[in-house]
């Protein structure tokens, strides 16, 4: 066990440290490429309601999603966890600009006072961050557990689909019992069904 979580560690400092690494501008391109397979997914493209996810350094960056999501006439859905129990409440955000607010870590949140909490039940498809993923669908966040008790909830005809740039993708990512798979990856080259 204590071996896993330290493979796990050092694959997430490696893979924190690559993307740190690349030019601005590749990583621009790279997000606009993944952008554009997730827009032309059939899945994502049927899809009305959205979980999507604020991200933090390691992760794909989500602004330019959210925004095209609302010009697609999509209703975008984002997460607050709670710190302390790793609870998510999930909530409809009408305007991204106005309605997040600082969470506990700095990470942008849905303001309780402005947006309307959400049934998981309602969830069309998840879009799952993530520092690392494997082509079987494993799965490496930060560590913090939040999305591996949120993706057991999530209904089971829900499509839960990971971003990740190429460079993300290892041959294989440490995983314990309680470690959760995404069921799509969109990379900037490809998409990846799990296997």
């Amino acid at each position: 066990m204590e071996e896993i979580r330290e493979a796990k560690s050092e694959m997430r400092r490696n893979m924190v440290e690559t993307i740190e690494k690349l030019p601005e501008e590749e990583i621009v391109q790279k997000g606009a490429a993944i952008e554009n397979r997730l827009f032309e997914f059939a899945n994502f493209l049927e899809a009305t309601i959205v979980l999507l996810y604020i991200d933090t350094p390691g992760e794909v960056a989500t602004d330019k999603i959210i925004k095209k999501c609302y010009d697609f006439g999509k209703m975008v859905i984002l997460p607050v966890f709670n710190s302390e129990t790793g609870a998510a409440t999930l909530m409809k955000v009408d305007n991204a600009e106005n309605d997040l607010v600082p969470g506990p870590h700095g990470i942008l949140e849905p303001d309780p006072d402005k947006c309307k909490v959400v049934p998981i039940e309602c969830i069309d498809i998840a879009i799952i961050p993530g520092i690392a993923f494997d082509e079987k669908g494993c799965r490496l966040g930060t560590g913090e557990g939040y999305y591996d008790r949120l993706i057991p909830d999530l209904p089971v005809t829900t499509r839960k689909v990971a971003l990740t740039m190429e460079a993300q993708m290892a041959p294989q990512v440490p995983m314990e019992s309680h470690d959760k798979h995404v069921d799509i990856i969109i990379t900037d080259e490809r998409i990846i069904y799990k296997i």
